[in-house]
């Protein structure tokens, strides 16, 4: 809020003098009493309240007035934002293996799937004006959800990813294909997928490498995220006799080779997450390298405001001109 010409305020202070000098000229009238010792056991009438508000009246009148012809304004600032947008494609391993319990975030154990959703929500929400889409893989690829700007049915589609849906396996060649299928008739100036895979290439009909060259000649970077820790990881499994879960340590086999292959093939990088805290980061820095171009213009506008003073104004003069001209006006009785 500012005011456009504030130096107007100064106004107030002889209108304020001028209401002062006309209520205590009032004040001065006098009526001859017989005996002034009765006056202050008199009741005070709810008229002689009202008749006190008078000079109130005037003076919060009168600053409103003074405010109100020092012209108020609301300040209304707009930002105009252009983007060129980015395509993207999450690519998701979901085969059994991603079951393995081998992250934590605090104190509570998830397993692989739980985190690459978790970390997967957040990055969704960080990127509101891209188009973003879904491919889930495991044995075989299918596709959850085409690039799209409507992320509150996309994030929907998240909560679905899980093993189970397709037969086990891991081909990676066949996901990245799948990706690349709903990037080919894409405009956008910058397409990328980002692939994450707990295990070795072992299915499909498409082997990685000639799925990374497909990428670079439709000029898609292809982000690889290896997801699991070094060594062996607790799996659940459950005994078919007793259908109780019990975990078994099994080792974590990631072909980081062929994952750093795609990765330089396409102009992008691989990255290892052997925790949820690198899983966030990796997502992160993603986020920093592939933005489009964006375009600021900024601009100010102004409302008036001086109005609602204006009419308070009005309303608390005429007020006490009404009383001045009604029983109120004269001596209190």
């Amino acid at each position: 809020m500012i005011l456009r010409h504030p130096w107007l305020l100064l106004a107030a202070l002889p209108l304020l003098a001028l209401a002062v000098a006309a209520w205590r000229a009032r004040r001065r009238r006098a009526l001859p009493f017989g005996d002034g010792r009765v006056l202050p056991r008199l009741p005070v009438t709810w008229g002689a309240r009202v008749h006190t508000l008078r000079p109130w009246l005037a003076g919060l009148g009168m600053v409103a007035l003074a405010v109100a012809l020092a012209r108020p304004q609301r300040g209304i600032e707009e930002t105009r934002i252009r983007a060129e947008t980015v395509d993207m494609v999450l690519a998701v391993d979901i085969s059994s293996s991603m079951l393995a319990e081998d992250f934590f975030d605090g104190n509570r154990r998830m397993n692989r799937m739980e985190a690459v959703i978790q970390v997967a929500r957040d990055f969704v929400r960080m990127r509101p004006d891209d188009r973003l889409g879904l491919v889930a893989f495991a044995g075989v690829p299918y596709t959850l959800a085409p690039p799209t700007r409507d992320h509150a049915w996309l994030l929907d589609r998240l909560d679905e990813l899980g093993p189970g849906v397709v037969r086990d396996g891991t081909a990676i060649g066949d996901g990245l294909a799948a990706s690349l299928n709903r990037l080919r008739d894409s405009e956008a100036p910058s397409r990328v997928v980002i692939l994450l895979t707990d295990g070795v290439h072992n299915a499909g009909t498409l082997t990685p490498d000639v799925a990374a060259e497909a990428a670079r000649a439709l000029g898609v970077r292809v982000y690889t995220i290896g997801v699991g820790t070094h060594g062996t990881a607790p799996v659940p499994v459950r005994d078919p006799f007793t259908g109780r879960v019990r975990y078994v340590e099994q080792p974590v086999e990631i072909d980081e080779a062929l994952l750093e292959r795609m990765s330089a093939a396409t102009g992008a990088h691989y990255t290892r997450a052997t925790s949820f805290e690198v899983l966030e980061e990796v997502h992160r820095r993603i986020d920093e390298l592939e933005r489009g171009p964006v375009e600021e213009d900024r601009y100010r506008q102004y409302a008036e405001r001086f109005l609602p003073w204006a009419a308070a104004a009005f309303l608390l003069l005429a007020f006490e001109r009404v009383l001045g001209r009604s029983r109120f006006g004269g001596l209190p009785a």
